[in-house]
């Protein structure tokens, strides 16, 4: 399917604790969504899909229609030898490695235990039911 429209829009993504996890508000460059183009799950599109200049709307996704489930398999155990020496490993540090095409793939150092280091290359917000809120700026 084709992009059917697109939305501008300023978002907060709220988690279930309150806290703001991103806010497009903080760059000041409104988030551009696409509308058809299958970027974003059915349930987000579904509740963007009305939506007109000026409206403000909030709503909950739970993680497989937000920014999906954690995967275990997503997980790894790497021996510390295979960073930097330099490099502090410490539980909440991301680090980022090579994928295809030269693209980045980032991940979170879950633990350190000795030389095993567990990084999680799970989008940081996998797993979370998350809250959108948008004001739309301009409908293109």
């Amino acid at each position: 399917m084709s992009v059917t429209r697109s939305i501008l829009s300023h978002m907060n993504i709220v988690l279930e604790d309150g806290s703001t996890a991103d806010s497009t508000k903080a760059s000041g460059k409104p988030a551009k969504l696409n509308i058809g183009d299958q970027t974003l799950s059915p349930a987000f599109e579904a509740e963007i899909v009305n939506l007109n200049e000026g409206d403000k709307h909030s709503f909950t996704l739970a993680p497989a229609d937000a920014f999906g489930e954690s995967n275990p398999d997503a997980i790894h155990y790497l021996d510390r030898s295979k960073f930097p020496a330099d490099m502090e490993l410490q539980a909440g540090v991301i680090v980022s490695f090579a994928g295809p095409g030269g693209s980045e793939i980032p991940g979170i150092v879950r633990e350190v235990a000795g030389d095993s280091v567990t990084v999680d290359l799970n989008h940081p917000l996998a797993g979370h039911s998350v809250t959108f809120e948008l004001e739309v700026v301009q409908v293109l």
